[in-house]
């Protein structure tokens, strides 16, 4: 009988790289447009507990031309109320938000749904001018409970917020830096290039002075408990199941 050997690991959805006062991490589930599954937000807690023992600079972007298209439809399907409860990514978001050293995003392509909420929870956004930001969670009959709700408002104001979560406006890379969403519009090819330099010249200054600056900076900052209550009653209801079944048949065909 031949020796039973160990099924191969799940390939990893994100890369790691380190890089002495940074680490960079690319999102990279191309099939799925680097849609945020359980897997990543596993494999993207390790690393916020290794920047919480070693503060960095991180730099967050996407492979493949997206920076990510939203969070997993097939895994969202099946959560329940329980699972929103758990603020499942709400939690891995407002860890990133609140890790120890600045993070930045560099955005390419699409940053839909979770993953405009995990650029949202970075301190700095840098674009391409493909870039585009939206929450089209009403769509599927939930909301944006990881952060957008009262990040947006944060960010770029009331009025805009109620735009983009409740009409489906989607802000393109002009829309973002126009309204301060985004840094800058950098070409893709210069894009990591430009982010980089960013890090560079926040790594000139004092880690403890960048370090008490983003604290003093966030203190007023909310929380996410309410967002995770609301979304424990989508999660039940008969519409969000009708409405990621529709989305689900589509992506099939």
């Amino acid at each position: 009988m031949p020796e039973a050997t160990a099924a191969a690991p799940p390939p990893a959805t994100i890369k790691v790289e380190e890089a002495g006062d940074r680490v960079v991490v690319t999102l990279r589930r191309p099939h799925a447009r680097n849609a945020i599954n359980a897997a990543m937000v596993r494999e993207l807690h390790e690393v916020c507990a290794g920047l919480e023992e070693h503060p960095r600079l991180l730099l967050l972007t996407g492979d493949g031309g997206t920076f990510a298209a939203g969070a997993d439809i097939g895994e969202l399907r099946e959560r329940g109320g329980e699972q929103a409860l758990r603020g499942i990514n709400s939690r891995l978001f407002d860890r990133i938000a609140r890790l120890p050293m600045p993070t930045v995003a560099a955005v390419d392509g699409w940053a839909l749904g979770g993953g405009a909420e995990l650029a949202y929870a970075c301190d700095i956004r840098l674009a391409s001018p493909t870039a585009t930001f939206g929450n089209p969670e009403p769509g599927l009959g939930i909301l944006a409970a990881a952060g957008a709700c009262w990040r947006l408002r944060d960010l770029l104001g009331a009025s805009v917020a109620k735009q983009v979560l409740l009409a489906g406006r989607r802000l393109d890379a002009e829309d973002a830096h126009r309204l301060g969403l985004v840094a800058e519009i950098v070409p893709a090819e210069h894009l990591i290039e430009r982010a980089h330099a960013l890090l560079d010249r926040m790594a000139r200054s004092g880690p403890l002075a960048l370090r008490l600056t983003k604290l003093v900076t966030d203190a007023p900052g909310g929380h996410p408990v309410t967002d995770d209550l609301a979304q424990a009653i989508l999660f039940e209801s008969a519409d969000k199941r009708a409405r990621m079944d529709a989305f689900l048949a589509g992506e099939r065909r």
